[in-house]
């Protein structure tokens, strides 16, 4: 039996596509090209290969996601994953938010904010440098329209740096816009749950 998922954790599930993914054996040299920079440099996901369906804007997008991601300086690689948990809860996507909670935890070696996020959402108490990351990218999840000079100030505040804040912006807006797309392309899954 296969149950579509609801509740946030950190076990990351499968993600089962709603449109036939591009078969990498029948892709395109295009749709080949635009698939050898996927996302982490790890292997190409069923998501990626449902991207492919449209060549010209996964050759930005994978690129795009690495250097917010993954690039060099800035906010650390955890820091960057709390970026991108805050709209993956707002947006109640199940896999990015396991996807970005288990990778924090990982890096951060400690679970207690992913735990903490989880048990609380937005009401959760966490360092004031956690706080004031996540609670930026919620909240510009929610309506980016609504961060104001004083969301910037509280960041400020809390010992982020111009780049770091920049960083923040980028890795939540990423996934304020993936979460959407994803939800539409596909559903996070568990085989054999009953």
């Amino acid at each position: 039996m296969t149950r579509v998922l609801h509740k946030f954790t950190r076990s990351v599930p499968q993600w089962r596509p709603r449109v036939t993914p591009v078969r990498l054996e029948d892709a395109t040299q295009e749709q080949l090209a635009a698939l050898q920079v996927t996302p982490s440099n790890t292997k190409v996901s069923d998501y990626v290969l449902t991207l492919a369906h449209d060549v010209e804007s996964l050759a930005v997008r994978s690129p795009l996601f690495n250097a917010i991601m993954y690039d060099e300086g800035g906010m650390s690689r955890a820091e960057r994953e709390l970026g991108a948990l805050g709209p993956s809860i707002v947006n109640r996507c199940i896999y990015c938010a396991a996807v970005h909670a288990d990778r924090h935890a990982k890096l951060e070696g400690d679970t207690s904010v992913t735990d903490a996020l989880f048990a609380r959402g937005e009401k959760a108490t966490l360092s004031p440098r956690d706080q004031a990351i996540f609670n930026f990218a919620f909240k510009s999840a929610k309506a980016p329209s609504e961060a104001t000079a004083e969301d910037m100030q509280a960041l400020r505040a809390a010992g982020l740096s111009e780049e770091e804040i920049l960083d923040l912006i980028l890795s939540s807006a990423l996934f304020g816009w993936a979460n959407r797309l994803m939800h539409v392309l596909g559903d996070p899954v568990r085989e054999g749950v009953e």
